[in-house]
């Protein structure tokens, strides 16, 4: 527990204030913890991570993050991020043929749903904090509910937890830790109704920490599944005490691109 807490005040003590700044600086963190994030699922499925497919995953992913407003080159040239996406899943189809399938069809589909997952998901963090007025506060919202819903899961499953939510998952959660969670994302909620400079309604920011306190919890599940499927216990070990990079912000990096979606924040 004290490795744990030292390392939760290290990171919030870089995070938190690149979060502040926003702009350059946090989307160069973007782009670093998704490839941190591409490495450890790479890692996780024993891929080699110096070879050409995993150079030109990270390419797609890196194409996969530009803003609009750096992505002016690709438009230039009459592409957008989507065909070059589609360009790079033929070339990984065409090189199991050219590995004679030392890399083969499996490979391939892991890498473009792993780029897709991570590519969404960290797209939308930036372009959540990127808005000039409320970027900074959506970003807050976002956080605090997630804290909220891991905390309530937390407490009141390990108080009255009895019924398993998804054992060959996650044995460990519970239904009523799952409740639990949705509760204490509400309270959330109410209270950036009363106190944030948000301009929302009681009833769309209890909608908003609804979805995050749900979806959240399954985005939690989803990096739980990849876990189990490949046997292992964290995503990685950058984080003494915590594990990976995506055992930190797999909910993050799954909720808000379906609040974006979804058009609620």
């Amino acid at each position: 527990m004290k490795q744990r807490i030292i390392t939760a005040i290290i990171a919030a003590a870089i995070f938190i204030p690149i979060v502040m700044v926003g702009k350059v600086p946090f989307l160069l963190m973007v782009y670093l913890l998704a490839s941190i994030g591409l490495y450890e699922l790479m890692k996780m499925k024993k891929m080699r991570v110096f070879s050409f497919e995993a150079i030109l995953s990270h390419i797609l992913l890196w194409i996969l993050l530009l803003p609009n407003e750096y992505s002016t080159f690709l438009t230039e040239n009459n592409y957008d991020k989507v065909q070059i996406f589609l360009i790079g899943v033929l070339v990984l189809l065409l090189y199991t043929v050219l590995s004679k399938n030392k890399f083969n069809f499996d490979d391939a589909g892991f890498l473009v749903i792993t780029i897709l997952y991570l590519g969404i998901g960290f797209y939308y963090l930036f372009e959540t904090r990127d808005n000039a007025s409320l970027g900074l506060v959506y970003i807050l919202l976002t956080l605090f509910t997630i804290w909220a819903t891991d905390s309530g899961a937390y407490f009141i499953g390990k108080a009255f937890g009895k019924r398993k939510l998804w054992p060959e998952i996650s044995p460990n959660k519970t239904i009523e830790g799952f409740f639990g969670g949705v509760f204490s994302a509400l309270i959330v909620g109410v209270l950036f109704y009363a106190f944030s400079s948000l301009d929302y309604s009681l009833g769309r920011l209890l909608l908003i920490s609804l979805i995050i306190a749900i979806f959240g919890q399954l985005g939690d599940l989803v990096q739980s599944a990849y876990k189990r499927h490949y046997d292992v216990k964290d995503s990685g070990k950058i984080l003494p005490g915590h594990g990976g990079i995506l055992d930190r912000l797999d909910s993050l990096i799954f909720i808000l691109p379906i609040l974006h979606l979804l058009h609620v924040l």
